[in-house]
């Protein structure tokens, strides 16, 4: 078993922050805060421009005469279905965080905090879907169809190692990236996931406490969590142990088709006209604003601003931690696909995917508050759904069903980040010892807990502002480093 320094030097980091956690959970969320605050307002227009060009990239690639190249040899074909490929892909980069988000974040947007309306107003509420799209569309997907495009040219076609450093090579040098610069970059793209994937399993696991409360009256508290965390990471670890043709494959298809079920079914109770006109008015606002939304920072406007940190730039920062994981990810199970394949399928599908969800869940939440029957926006993050529910036919069904999807969301997103950290620190193996995802298994579930403990949803996303910065700058070299290395395909 080939076990690289990279590995340790990323434990050790991890172990280091948990220990901090466990010993000074004030202290430690206090450096946080404080370097949240200042990447926020210094770095916030470098994350808009490094999103923006993930995306001119992708539309580039996915037009010019570089999409007919395959990420692989000429003879290779896919290794899974489309519809395999698709759920595993969608699961690992969005599955947890978007059952999450679909209510909570509409129902902010439309009557707590609107990005440029006044709160409660027929704009507020239009514009709710229209940020949703916008924090979980194209520049999202950009950034991880990018990355993943990048680490499979390199390691199917170039026959690179699967890690972050190779793919610089053609920029910095052979000589550089396979010394000391490479394990530093390697490190960080751990890091950087296991912070991304660690603060998302903080998420699930608060959402499913809360929906066992609303159904079971069980104690919303830290402790449940960490038992809800301690049973997932059993499953997930298992999950990764039967590797991704098994057990990662199944569950991620199985998911698709019941979290579909559910959009269909409250889609078919809720008020279905006004979720279709809806959907339609968010595609073309959303289109209509794309450049307008990708480039406003709100710079003479305090209150605005703020709202751009809390959220946008969040959501930048999220998708920029999560791209090592999810990038590696994708590119794992795309051998044999052509670059304008494989830009059409993870750009255009998760978006309209994404928008649906938002579509059904968000106007359902916002029905229920616009007609006064009850106020869902006073409600936790983690509660709205749950809070939603209950104001439409089957509460306890779709309560149950939700809590089942969440949870394999969960177990995918983890088993799947497991698989890609023990390729990043062993290496590059395409099927990493189970050993090795046993203990980032461990390091995830041990590292969710603690920023639980030290500052709840507010920690999480303090911690994935501070780990994307520096691979921010990653990504953009990354791009660079690509596009001089496919030119010698002409």
């Amino acid at each position: 078993m080939k076990i690289t320094r990279v590995f340790w030097y990323a434990v050790i980091i991890c172990i280091t922050i948990v220990i901090w956690g466990s010993f000074a959970p004030e202290h430690l969320n206090e450096i946080t805060e404080a370097a949240t605050i200042f990447i926020s307002d210094h770095f916030g227009w470098f994350y808009m421009f490094v999103i923006a060009a993930m995306i001119g990239s992708a539309v580039f690639l996915m037009f010019s005469d570089f999409g007919k190249i395959k990420l692989g040899q000429d003879a290779d074909e896919p290794e899974f279905s489309l519809s395999a490929w698709f759920a595993m892909l969608f699961s690992a980069g969005m599955g947890i965080g978007l059952m999450f988000f679909t209510t909570a974040e509409t129902i902010s947007h439309a009557f707590t905090s609107s990005p440029n309306a006044e709160p409660g107003s027929e704009q507020a509420i239009v514009e709710s879907l229209q940020y949703a799209a916008f924090h979980w569309g194209f520049h999202g997907w950009a950034l991880y169809g990018m990355v993943g495009l990048i680490l499979a040219y390199f390691k199917f076609r170039v026959g690179a190692p699967g890690l972050i450093s190779p793919t610089l090579e053609p920029l910095f040098g052979e000589k550089i990236m396979r010394g000391t610069v490479g394990q530093i970059i390697d490190t960080l793209a751990i890091f950087a996931t296991v912070v991304g994937v660690a603060s998302t399993l903080g998420f699930g696991a608060a959402q499913i406490n809360s929906g066992l409360t609303f159904l079971f009256n069980i104690p919303h508290t830290f402790w449940v969590q960490v038992i809800i965390i301690v049973i997932a990471t059993f499953l997930f670890i298992l999950s990764a142990w039967s590797g991704i043709g098994s057990g990662i494959k199944y569950l991620s298809s199985i998911n698709m088709w019941i979290a579909g079920l559910l959009v269909f079914a409250l889609f078919l109770i809720g008020p279905s006209m006004y979720m279709l006109n809806m959907f339609t008015t968010t595609i073309g606002n959303y289109l209509g604003n794309f450049i307008d939304m990708s480039f406003d920072l709100k710079p003479v406007n305090e209150g605005k601003r703020q709202w751009i940190n809390d959220w946008t730039i969040f959501y930048w920062a999220w998708w920029i931690s999560w791209v090592p994981f999810v990038g590696m990810f994708i590119a794992r199970v795309s051998k044999g696909r052509t670059i304008r394949q494989f830009i059409a399928g993870v750009l255009l599908a998760p978006t309209l995917v994404t928008i649906i969800f938002f579509s059904v869940f968000g106007v359902a939440a916002i029905d229920v508050e616009q007609k006064g029957i009850a106020q869902l926006s006073a409600l936790a993050t983690e509660t709205v759904t749950f809070g939603m529910y209950e104001h439409y036919p089957f509460t306890t069904t779709l309560s149950v069903v939700t809590i089942f999807v969440i949870a394999i969301f969960f177990i995918t997103s983890a088993d799947s980040a497991t698989f890609v950290l023990g390729m990043f620190s062993t290496g590059g193996q395409l099927n990493p010892p189970n050993t090795v995802k046993v203990v980032w298994g461990l390091m995830l579930s041990s590292m969710a807990t603690i920023v639980m403990y030290f500052g709840g949803i507010d920690g999480f996303q303090n911690m994935l502002i501070i780990a994307a910065l520096p691979f921010s700058l990653i990504v953009l070299f990354m791009a660079i480093s690509f596009f001089k290395k496919v030119k010698e395909y002409e």
